[in-house]
């Protein structure tokens, strides 16, 4: 009787321990109710696909503008065969004039510092004559900038030193080093783009000097375009690149280089779509230059697309994916 008692002692504390593992253990969700569930908790950015299979994010004109991305329309271009350079700035040596003391004497007035823009016949300084004691006026011989001073007020000026350098700025002098492998495909009145690097675009010049001798130190040659300078954009002494053009040939539609992307094996553009979406659309592409690259398939003119940063986007659909995962 005691055996039995125990027994049935034993599996009700079973039975007990059942239900309370019961009570601490989380219910099992139906595959259904599971899916609705994670549905509510996807973000908003996740990703989808469209009708064609093409993956397309969610994001807000706020969101691309705060992370640098800049959108332009596909539109048509000129794609150019180009040569690239290294070049620098100069002044036009042809009205650069050393002005000079006629006497050696003592600056008594300094009137003009570097950077002064003069009118002809405009006071520089007065110097005081050594021989006759006689204050002197240095005027400018030209209209231009002081771009040189070598004296300063109670220093001895002297006859052999240039005191001022005054230069024409209007126009520039753009020296550019032509490799020797190249010297055959460049020659005068040829087309060149010339790029100052300052974010205000190129400036079209044409070759009209070639060296007849190279140097010995860079095994190059040197070939210089001559650009009007009337807003003073351009300072010599600065470094730019230029690109001469050997050829060109017009296409209907193409997009900046800093557009194309890689994504999952597939060359993509990020086109803008309904508004707040961006799609990662596959195409086909053809020929390019430094600057644009041919859409054969895949995006048409006046289509909005990312043109700027677009590797924001590729970053913001993979961490999409992850969400969504």
């Amino acid at each position: 009787m005691k055996t039995s008692s125990t027994i049935l002692v034993a599996v009700i504390a079973a039975a007990l321990g059942a239900y309370g593992y019961s009570l601490l253990t989380p219910a099992k969700v139906a595959p259904a109710e599971h899916a609705e569930h994670s549905e509510q908790k996807k973000p908003n950015d996740h990703v989808e696909q469209d009708e064609h299979g093409a993956d397309r994010i969610r994001i807000s004109d706020v969101k691309l503008a705060a992370a640098g991305v800049v959108l332009a329309e596909a539109a048509g271009a000129t794609l150019t065969d180009t040569l690239s350079f290294n070049g620098i700035l100069r002044a036009n040596q042809e009205a650069v004039v050393q002005v000079t003391p006629r006497f050696p004497g003592i600056a008594k007035s300094i009137q003009r510092r570097i950077g002064d823009k003069v009118g002809k016949d405009d006071l520089l300084a007065t110097i005081e004559s050594n021989q006759s004691l006689t204050v002197y006026e240095l005027k400018a011989p030209i209209a231009g900038t002081v771009i040189e001073r070598q004296i300063s007020l109670g220093e001895y000026a002297s006859e052999q030193k240039p005191a001022f350098v005054v230069a024409d700025l209007s126009s520039i002098w753009v020296d550019l080093s032509i490799y020797r492998q190249d010297l055959r495909r460049v020659r005068i009145n040829d087309e060149v783009l010339i790029d100052p690097d300052d974010g205000r675009g190129e400036i079209k010049g044409t070759i009209s000097y070639m060296a007849p001798i190279g140097s010995s130190e860079t095994q190059t040659a040197l070939a210089r375009v001559v650009l009007p300078n009337p807003e003073g954009r351009l300072r010599p002494g600065l470094f730019v690149t230029a690109r001469l053009v050997l050829a060109a040939r017009n296409v209907a539609v193409a997009v900046r280089r800093s557009a194309i992307q890689t994504l999952e094996n597939r060359t993509i553009v990020f086109v803008r779509e309904d508004g707040d979406k961006i799609e990662a659309r596959p195409v086909e592409l053809g020929d390019s230059d430094p600057k644009f690259v041919e859409i054969r398939a895949g995006l048409s003119a006046g289509e909005r697309y990312v043109a700027e940063n677009s590797f924001v986007v590729k970053a913001e659909m993979g961490k999409g994916d992850a969400d969504h995962d």
